[in-house]
């Protein structure tokens, strides 16, 4: 890549600012965080059957408790991470997750549909921030020929969080009750907050020492210069989601077409969510390869993960339920998955480094706004109208406008960061 990167913020092939030992301990503690996010953001999809026998909840109604999270954090996100770009990310990453954990706990004494649309809008605030502050961390310890791979996995444990909620919800809620499974999450999560900042190390600031921070025009006008980091903003929201709608329904869509208990369900739709975790890792490996080998254009691959997961989503929701359908379903969230590690390194690739986290948090904004804070409720929707299965059948159209925003965005790629290279 032709983006020059100062070495004292972001690492480049042949200099590391921190140990090669540091850089993987605070790897794994990263992506802890990232784990106890989305453990308390996805355990509600797992209790959807228990609050909608219950509290006799419509379908739009579950959506909206998975859907206020991702609303929260889409519009707190950049305030958020311009605030952690100033004040440090490691403590900003911190205060997230105390926030994150204590609210979980909160969804645990919900008395009713309104309280719990609080606790869980709470959740959000606290998970604002946290995926483009964790992606900044490790952007600056390790080589930027690493970025792909160590973003996609990063990100991946974004679902692998969603599996271990998923499940342990389901599990926790038939064992002990659906209030359980929330404290239990959420204390988890507040004892990992509690460990972090004393192991992980601030990243020192982008900016030469004793430089004011950027203007605020100036961070805006650098967060949408390019069409290619415009129109990779748009194309990840919209494969966000397909994901996240998916992610959502899964537990109700096993329990009422497959006939699952919810402990069940919840384990089935942990595979799912399993492998689309693979596939985010796995997708970031292959494109860091072939651009590696084969000089191909990052982008290029991305948009063929979008159409190909499309056509087996459609192909699979198409077809009756059992284990073929359930087999295509895997494989589209497999194939989908794998546009996060990319899409995070092209926006990286193209913008100043100075202002990493804030660039990650529009990314992270626009996988919210675009993505995860409607697909969960207007699935609901659809799904009142004419079904879950209905529903999820018009849901994996959406990856072929992904694909043509991925490809205008691969046109102009190349002659982007090349112009960046030259500032």
């Amino acid at each position: 890549m032709a983006m020059h990167l100062q070495p004292a913020v972001d690492s480049v092939d042949h200099d590391r600012p921190v140990s090669r030992a540091y850089a993987w301990i605070a790897f794994v503690l990263v992506v802890g965080l990232m784990l106890s996010d989305y453990l308390s953001r996805q355990v509600i999809n797992a209790i959807f059957p228990f609050l909608k026998a219950e509290w006799a909840l419509s379908d739009a109604q579950l959506g909206s408790l998975a859907s206020v999270v991702a609303l929260v954090v889409g519009v707190m996100t950049f305030p958020v991470s311009l605030l952690a770009d100033r004040w440090g990310r490691v403590r900003s990453a911190t205060v997230m997750a105390l926030v994150w954990g204590i609210a979980t706990i909160g969804c645990g004494l919900a008395e009713g549909f309104a309280s719990m649309l609080v606790a869980r809008a709470l959740v959000g605030l606290g998970e604002a921030g946290y995926g483009s502050a964790g992606g900044a961390i490790l952007t600056h310890v390790f080589p930027r020929r690493l970025h792909s791979t160590v973003m996609g996995t990063f990100l991946s444990a974004a679902l692998f969080g969603s599996v271990l909620g998923v499940i342990l919800g389901g599990v926790i809620a038939k064992s002990l009750g659906w209030q359980l499974a929330f404290v239990i999450v959420g204390g988890a999560g507040l004892a990992l907050a509690v460990t972090f900042p004393l192991v992980v190390k601030e990243p020192p600031s982008a900016a030469p020492e004793g430089a004011p921070a950027m203007p605020l025009r100036r961070v805006i006008r650098e967060l949408f210069r390019f069409r290619t980091v415009n129109c990779t903003y748009v194309a990840s929201g919209l494969l966000m989601f397909i994901q996240g709608s998916i992610i959502a329904w899964a537990p109700s869509y096993l329990n009422r077409y497959y006939a699952m208990d919810p402990a069940q369900a919840a384990v089935g739709a942990g595979v799912l969510v399993l492998v689309a975790g693979v596939g985010m890792t796995l997708g970031g490996i292959v494109v860091d390869r072939l651009v590696a080998v084969r000089h191909f254009n990052r982008l290029n691959i991305v948009w063929a993960y979008a159409l190909a997961s499309g056509a087996s989503l459609l192909a699979a929701f198409l077809i009756s339920p059992g284990p073929l359908q359930f087999c295509m379903i895997a494989l589209g969230l497999l194939l989908g998955a794998g546009f996060a590690g990319p899409s995070g390194a092209v926006v990286a690739d193209v913008t100043d480094p100075a202002i990493r986290a804030t660039v990650f948090a529009t990314l992270t904004l626009a996988n919210n706004l675009i993505g995860l804070a409607p697909g969960p409720f207007l699935t609901g929707v659809l799904a009142d109208a004419v079904g879950l299965d209905g529903a999820l059948r018009i849901v994996p159209l959406t990856s072929i406008l992904a694909a043509v925003f991925y490809i205008v965005a691969a046109r102009s790629y190349n002659r982007d960061r090349r112009h960046y290279a030259n500032t």
